[in-house]
């Protein structure tokens, strides 16, 4: 009882922060409140989207992890139109947070509060959404709101991977946690893609499944694994995601862990580990070089943590040098070892997740051309 209390309060704290009007004169008067129902949205923001979305009608479906919108204006307000689904949506302006909405209603919200100039407004998918997708609307202007150009960035990183990419449970202050609580404090943004992207003021995606490997699923469990279900826009595998326009420079993938850390159990197609060892191996470097055929430019970092005791790290360092024989010399292999892992149900917490982007950033900043396509 008194671990959940803990749990609950550091739950409350941390809502309320995300809430609470950002610091510094140009936010604090800043509001985010749902419109009147009487409210018509203005012309549509041009939009800068971070990760896979279907387009429809009513606005942008997405399920995969960490997806955001950003949009410009100038004026003193702005809307924002939520959709169906249960949604943790971080609310930023000017690069300030100034909402963390938890299942918000759909409809139409004002961001007001706001003195006259130009303005960016950006939303943060945050959780994850497993279960079925969620929709956003769009980014509007109001009546005398003038929308500008979206902003733009000239670089582009990708992150494939498991929970340790989606941000499972990382700002939890705690190992233990429902289900919900995983859900409340699971915020890819504030994980290893969001920190790294941030370092180098780049676009990013997030293309991760919680509890998903190459072959394997954690425990043996039922489902697609991560490569299966990777071509798609959503998870139900309808339509393949349309990515010609997505060119990354940097393509980080961190899968292995739900292979390789339980044991195998009776009626599973892997006999021995040295079997399971194998089909991993030949599925893992025929999913790289799939992603190498669609982006000839890109370098590919694969990294692993120390868990399973070491098995995971000497698995993933085997595809990588199997794919540096075959002549790929923009794929390495990044160790990662002596993560506290104090997030939900040990996971990597915040602390864990930048000294992740640390670990990354070491490759990067030894190859800068990487930028340039080099």
């Amino acid at each position: 009882m008194v671990e959940g209390m803990r749990i609950a309060a550091a739950l409350a704290a941390l809502l309320l922060a995300g809430t609470a009007p950002a610091a510094g004169p140009a936010a604090e008067a800043v509001t985010v409140t749902p419109a009147p129902a009487t409210t018509v949205a203005g012309a549509a923001l041009p939009l800068n989207i971070g990760g896979r979305v279907e387009r429809t009608p009513d606005g942008y479906h997405r399920q995969w992890p960490g997806t955001y919108l950003e949009g410009a204006f100038r004026g003193k307000a702005a809307l924002i139109r939520i959709g169906t689904g249960d949604i943790v949506l971080n609310v930023a302006v000017d690069g300030r947070r100034v909402a963390h909405l938890v299942k918000p209603q759909p409809g139409l919200y004002r961001i007001g509060g706001l003195a006259g100039g130009r303005h960016t407004l950006r939303i943060d998918v945050a959780g994850e959404s497993q279960s079925g997708p969620t929709m956003i609307g769009g980014l509007y202007a109001t009546g005398t709101t003038r929308p500008l150009p979206a902003p733009a960035r000239s670089r582009r990183v990708e992150f494939i991977g498991d929970s340790h990419t989606v941000g499972y449970g990382n700002i939890s202050p705690t190992r233990t946690c429902t289900p919900a609580e995983v859900w409340a404090t699971t915020d890819p943004a504030q994980g290893v893609a969001g920190r790294l992207a941030r370092r180098y003021d780049a676009d990013y995606r997030v293309n991760a499944i919680s509890g998903r490997g190459i072959v394997r699923n954690y425990d043996g469990g039922i489902g697609d694994t991560l490569p299966i279900v990777y071509p798609f826009t959503l998870f139900d595998k309808v339509a393949c995601h349309d990515d010609t326009a997505w060119h990354p420079h940097l393509i980080v993938i961190a899968l292995g862990t739900n292979d390789f850390s339980t044991a195998l159990h009776a009626g599973e197609r892997w006999s021995t580990r040295p079997a399971l060892h194998a089909d991993y191996e030949d599925r893992y470097v025929a999913f790289v070089t799939g992603l190498r055929t669609a982006h000839p430019g890109a370098h590919i970092l694969l990294w692993a943590t120390d868990m399973a005791d070491g098995e995971i790290a000497a698995e993933t360092a085997r595809v990588a040098a199997r794919l540096n024989a075959a002549g790929d010399t923009r794929v390495a292999f990044v160790a990662v070892p002596g993560l506290a892992m104090s997030g939900c149900d040990y996971h990597p917490s915040t602390a864990d997740d930048q000294i992740i982007a640390d670990r990354l950033a070491t490759y990067v900043e030894a190859h800068p051309a990487l930028w340039t396509g080099r």
